[in-house]
């Protein structure tokens, strides 16, 4: 029966539908409003530098490991790390509790943002820039939050639905070129607005004293997150692969995509937030949904006659990169299942949606029947819980668990000779100090890090 269904699994059609595919994965809501915050916190071109760094050493040699674990078994996480030994498939199942967690409540989140590239024609942008009401009044409704939601839900089913080839690979070719082209086009045009030129100036010049461990671990966590490491989808996405396909070229290409995007996305937000508010400091103080749902809608309704238009082309934008990553998360759990059960892809979708729609109502009851639910303290709620359990808590470990099998268990030869089929792999030494000694000291700096910030007890 195993055999018959690797036989009948899924593969891309070739080495650029996985980067592309990957890459989609990467770029999401991340890339639109935690970096451009986090660049502006840190002085700009001095976050920028460390960013690249870390993409290109640590980001991509983690992405070269969980995709090779991938190819190698045929298997999504669960099954990758049981191929070497049943003992061993705890390590999965942690994975892949992960994207069971984040799934619903990004989902919740996409819907907001199909609301507001809706809400640009229907109530038109003065109606948007309220200061904050309108968004509260939505996320706050006991209807119509909801109903975006299963919107936003449905779109990604039915493109998971249409399978590898025929929804997702064809869904992410027309996506991704038009995200990165309108992502340029209102970065072009928001550069033109008075005030925006220093903005990005701000945004593009180092300012080295700004350096700091925080700094570091704000990086670090940001690319740890946003090229989508520790959550399943890359084993997953690897499995797809073809023996001939290069891993390296494509796992620094996927990075590659992903630092251009969140470097669009910082030079558009960062210069558009400038012009309504002033300074770094004052873009800095607003991160997450306030940025996004709050203080753009402000900067867009000045633009005049350009404001319909530009708002709504730039929530399309982040609706596009929302999709990218819901469809790679749904995927991997259609995965997760299909392998688990054995059964039927059909039944597999089947599963996963009755659980991703029941999770996403509770988690989204947390802004209104449940509100009283305070997790985490005063003022948060059941979203901020599952995505401090999944980001900040069970992907790094994850992620060291990861190192610690692969460096120290079944020994990265293991790794090497894989990526070596379809590969030169000269930087194979390197690479091995990486996963062995070097990533498991920064993910456990990741780790105490975000668990302090949520306690008080260190600043982020």
């Amino acid at each position: 029966m195993a055999g018959e269904m690797k036989k009948q699994r899924a593969s891309w059609s070739g080495k650029w539908a996985f980067i592309l595919a990957a890459a989609a994965s990467a770029v999401g809501l991340g890339n639109m409003w935690r970096f451009p915050y986090l660049a502006a916190k840190y002085g700009g071109g001095t976050f920028l530098l460390t960013y690249v760094v870390l993409v290109f050493t640590f980001g991509v040699s983690l992405l070269l490991l969980e995709t090779a674990l991938g190819r190698k078994t045929g298997q999504s996480a669960i099954g990758a790390f049981k191929a070497f030994g049943k003992k061993y498939a705890f390590i999965g199942i942690l994975a892949s509790a992960v994207p069971f967690i984040i799934t619903p409540y990004y989902c919740i989140i996409g819907g907001w943002v199909t609301k507001y590239t809706a809400a640009y024609l229907v109530n038109g942008p003065e109606a948007l820039a309220d200061g904050g009401d309108f968004f509260t009044g939505f996320i706050t409704s006991n209807a119509e939050s909801y109903i975006w939601m299963l919107v936003f839900m449905a779109i990604v089913f039915v493109i998971v639905g249409l399978g590898v080839k025929g929804g997702i690979e064809k869904a992410n070719l027309f996506m991704m070129p038009a995200l990165i082209i309108m992502a340029v086009a209102i970065a072009i045009y928001t550069l033109t607005m008075p005030g925006a030129v220093e903005g990005a100036l701000y945004y593009l010049t180092p300012d080295f004293s700004k350096f700091s461990p925080e700094l570091v671990i704000g990086a670090l966590g940001q690319m740890f997150y946003s090229l989508s490491l520790a959550m399943g989808i890359m084993i997953t996405y690897g499995s797809y692969m073809r023996k001939q396909d290069s891993l390296t070229s494509s796992v620094v290409r996927i990075g590659g995509f992903d630092l251009g995007v969140s470097f669009i996305a910082g030079l558009l937000i960062v210069s558009a937030a400038f012009v309504a508010m002033g300074s770094g400091d004052a873009v800095a103080a607003k991160a997450g949904p306030s940025l996004m749902f709050v203080t753009l809608p402000t900067v867009f309704v000045d633009m005049g006659g350009m404001a319909t238009f530009i708002g709504f082309l730039f929530f399309l934008l982040v609706l596009f990169a929302a999709l990218t990553s819901a469809i790679s998360l749904v995927e991997t759990l259609v995965s997760i299942v299909h392998d688990g059960l054995q059964c039927t892809r059909a039944k597999a979708l089947g599963i996963v949606i009755a659980f991703v729609v029941i999770a996403g109502a509770i988690i989204n009851a947390g802004y209104n029947g449940l509100s009283f639910i305070e997790p985490l303290g005063a003022g948060s709620s059941i979203l901020d819980f599952a995505d401090f359990i999944s980001n900040s808590v069970l992907m790094p470990i994850v992620a060291l668990l990861t190192c610690v099998f692969v460096g120290w268990i079944v020994k990265p030869k293991t790794i090497i000779d894989e990526v070596r089929i379809s590969s030169k792999f000269s930087a194979a030494g390197a690479w091995t100090i990486m996963i062995k000694y070097i990533a498991p000291v920064l993910v456990i700096i990741i780790l105490v890090a975000y668990v302090a910030a949520q306690f008080g007890f260190f600043s982020m």
